[in-house]
């Protein structure tokens, strides 16, 4: 039941998530606030920021479109890095109307004009499932200009702005497809005019020309020439002898769509000794039409309906069973995997079967083991599904390929949680062969690849009724998330997971959801509500006599209350939870309790107990060769060793933890750890040194969207630039860092940034030092431990000095 989540790891008040790497392509510069470190490269080797290539492979077979492709030409320039016309520009039309053809073959014929790279997404904002938001689409942006994909801000603002800064001073063009609202867009549009974004939707999307400046192309039918020409390019080589005027009637009938145009082209081509006349005739006579599509425009909608039956129909039996079955897959996008455990056969057969719905236009192959519907075709694949399969046989699919993903997400487990508590797991149904991985990085990026599809799947079983999925499912995405999953992606599932326990009657599943909701709400600095789910935890686990969870809770209470700086109470709760580790013979778990008790009693000033507990930690690290939990003690170490005069001891311990989360590749290790590094490079004089392990450290957390942490930086920060008599400067970062504070509700560190600010300005506004502190005497008047004692003592007399 144990968590990954470092509420639970040792001396952590913060989440940490371990990565791929702890070397980032780094500004150097602070944008928050008007803050601003001198610029440096960070990249290991000093190489150049990575070149995205991400446009889909160009349309085969494009014709004509020539009117349009010349507007689009004309917002470049004549010079390869003169400003573009407009930085935004909206091709809308009607469904199937060929927007993102258009957009691919443009995007190709220009990509040398945006020599910095091409990113592409499709938003799916008219897909059956859920779209793409604009958070999503940055964290898979992100990584693709060198962001480390651990080092995505989980805030929505603070990823748009470290994307609009990436973009600044590159040339690259971003094609956004599918876009239904403007929401979904503002957040991607780069801030200055190098860059160009193309956006296609059914809609206007109005407010992108209001207030973005946004050009609109609007995208008809084809003119009956052009659709003719599209049915020859794709006919052309198997039927030659096809009739014009045939070949315009047949047009007619697609409503001169070219989605509905290619579909009927490819079944032509496949039936190349069959008369055009005939085909015809057969796509009129068809009487089957699908009553939930709706495209705007009736006669459209009639036409590319009547396409899709037609072209259906042709399939051979199980290739439109499959049609249908994909259908019910919780996500639009799904793998060779899933497929076969979909329609619970091999993967060799389900290879065949998708290699039908390629082949007649009904599927895209995006990869070489993975597919995606088109948005109109997977809403007919529902369709079908509901009204030609059985329920009996929707449900046992469905079934298959939610324990699929249920049991491949357990194996994803075993590699990035590995010392957590593995759910206890029914057999998989006949057919079902989940994946298993080679190694850590594999496991990683099938997680990745699934995130949105292992989201869906949660809500996907809730709503077929089957909570013991629910459950279970969102139980093991909890585990099995990519380490740079944003926090608040979860939690909109982990309440759909928590009902489904209730639901099925299961005390035990219910309180682990409510352990995993309390960690999840931590990491978004939801504290009250955090707090409360561990406590509903800790009482259903009292109730069932389960003495482990019953620590686990304790250790994570007592988390919560170091997070606000209720010392005392922190310390009874790791108290607690250390005596019920140890009876569990629990080793990790009481090391982990100890190492948060020796932070609460250095936190509280109680130096000879926090001595104590630190050796005891280190020592049981140490043994269980816990690396993770032997540098978290070591930044404690250096900090104990520093404030007892041994700087030369303090440095040595901090550079061991640092190395070691360079080792782990942990770059949130990496962020929070060089503060204490920092802090014994100041002590010892090493002004340059220090500032330059405070200035990684805070663009760390602005990356990883961390901005209590970035605060604490801020505030060192202040501190260097007082011992250096740069006064303006030192109070321009305490200055900053009072405000984060402030905004957060941590009181405790908006009084030290108080201090430090006060300090700063004193020589040139006595009374507006002596207001500061005097704010900060304020603010610290409820903390009752010895530092705190000790810290308002400094400031009494600071204040009686100041007179």
């Amino acid at each position: 039941m144990s968590s990954a989540d470092d509420d639970k790891r040792p001396g952590s008040t913060h989440s940490e998530v371990s990565g791929t790497s702890s070397r980032d392509v780094v500004q150097a510069r602070d944008i928050a606030g008007g803050i601003h470190f001198h610029e440096q490269a960070t990249r290991d080797g000093g190489s150049a920021a990575p070149t995205p290539r991400q446009l889909p492979a160009d349309v085969r077979g494009f014709v004509n479109r020539t009117e349009e492709l010349d507007q689009l030409n004309a917002v470049l320039t004549g010079e390869s890095d003169d400003p573009l016309v407009v930085s935004v520009y909206v091709i809308a039309g009607t469904a199937g109307a060929g927007k993102t053809s258009l957009a691919l073959r443009w995007a190709h014929q220009v990509r040398d004009r945006f020599p910095d790279g091409q990113l592409y997404v499709n938003l799916r904002g008219y897909d059956p499932g859920r779209p793409v938001t604009a958070q999503e689409a940055l964290h898979r942006f992100l990584p693709s200009l060198g962001v480390r994909a651990q080092s995505v801000p989980q805030d929505l603002d603070a990823a748009a702005a470290l994307y609009r800064s990436l973009l600044a001073d590159r040339r690259i063009l971003v094609v956004l497809d599918n876009a239904a609202t403007v929401a979904q867009v503002r957040p991607l549009l780069p801030g200055g005019a190098s860059s160009l974004v193309v956006v296609t939707s059914r809609s206007r999307l109005s407010g992108l020309a209001v207030r973005d400046g946004a050009r609109r192309l609007t995208l008809g039918t084809l003119p009956e020439r052009e659709a003719i020409a599209l049915l020859r390019a794709v006919t052309a080589d198997y039927r030659p002898q096809d009739d014009e005027r045939q070949l315009a009637e047949l047009a007619q009938l697609c409503a001169r769509l070219p989605l509905a145009l290619r579909i009927a082209a490819e079944r032509a081509a496949s039936h190349p000794h069959m008369r055009l006349h005939d085909l015809t005739a057969d796509l009129r006579d068809e009487s089957v039409l699908w009553d939930a599509l709706s495209t705007g425009d009736d006669d459209e909608a009639e036409a590319v309906r009547t396409v899709f039956a037609w072209s259906y129909r042709a399939l051979p039996d199980q290739a439109a069973w499959l049609f249908r079955l994909l259908g019910l897959h919780p996500g639009p996008e799904f793998s060779l995997a899933a497929a076969a455990a979909l329609a619970g056969v091999t993967t060799i057969r389900a290879r065949q079967l998708l290699d039908s719905l390629v082949g007649a236009h009904l599927l895209e192959q995006t990869a070489p083991d993975r597919y995606q519907f088109h948005d109109l075709l997977r809403a007919y694949s529902v369709d079908q599904a509901q009204h030609e399969e059985p329920e009996e046989g929707r449900r046992a699919a469905l079934r298959r390929v939610l324990e699929w993903y249920l049991h491949t997400a357990d194996a994803v487990q075993s590699w990035i949680s590995p010392d957590e508590d593995r759910l206890s797991l029914a057999s998989p149904p006949n057919g079902v062969r989940p994946l298993s991985f080679a190694d850590y990085d594999a496991a990683v990026d099938w997680a990745e690849r699934e995130h949105t599809n292992l989201l869906q799947a949660v809500r996907t079983a809730a709503a077929a009724e089957d909570d013991r999925l629910a459950w279970q499912l969102c139980a093991a995405l909890w585990h099995a998330q990519f380490p740079s999953a944003a926090g608040a992606d979860w939690l909109g599932v982990g309440r759909v997971g928590l009902d489904a326990a209730g639901r099925s009657g299961d005390r035990a599943a219910r309180a682990l959801l409510f352990t995993d909701l309390g960690m999840a709400h931590s990491r978004v600095n939801e504290l009250a509500e955090s707090l409360e789910c561990h406590r509903n935890a800790l009482e259903i686990w009292n109730e069932l006599g389960d003495r482990l969870n019953t620590a686990h809770s304790l250790n994570l209470i007592g988390l919560n209350h170091l997070h606000r700086r209720r010392l005392d109470t922190a310390a009874r709760h790791f108290e607690q939870a250390i005596t019920l580790f140890e009876e569990q013979g629990s080793a990790l778990w009481t090391a982990t309790a100890l190492s948060n008790l020796a932070t609460t009693h250095y936190r509280a000033g109680r130096l000879p107990q926090a001595t104590t507990a630190i050796e005891q930690a280190l020592a049981a690290h140490r043994a269980l060769d816990n690396k993770r939990g032997e540098g978290n003690i070591l930044r404690l170490l250096s900090g104990l060793q520093r404030e007892q005069g041994d700087t030369e001891e303090a440095l040595a311990s901090a550079q061991t933890a640092v190395e070691i989360a360079l080792g782990l590749r942990n770059l949130r290790l990496e962020a929070y750890w060089l503060l204490a590094l920092g802090d014994a490079q100041q002590a010892d004089g090493r002004f340059a040194d220090a500032l330059t392990s405070y200035q990684r450290s805070a663009t760390l957390e602005l990356h990883l969207g961390d901005r209590s942490k970035q605060a604490l930086a801020w505030h060192r920060t202040g501190e260097v630039y007082r011992r250096l008599d740069r006064h303006a400067e030192a109070a321009d970062f305490h200055r900053q860092a009072t405000t984060t504070h402030h905004e957060l509700g941590d009181t405790w560190h908006e009084a030290l940034a108080l201090d430090g600010l006060g300090s700063a300005v004193h020589g040139e506004d006595p009374q507006a030092a002596r207001s500061h502190w005097a704010e900060a005497l304020r603010l610290l008047a409820d903390f009752e431990d010895p530092r705190a004692a000790s810290t308002r003592a400094g400031l009494e007399r600071r204040l009686a000095e100041a007179g």
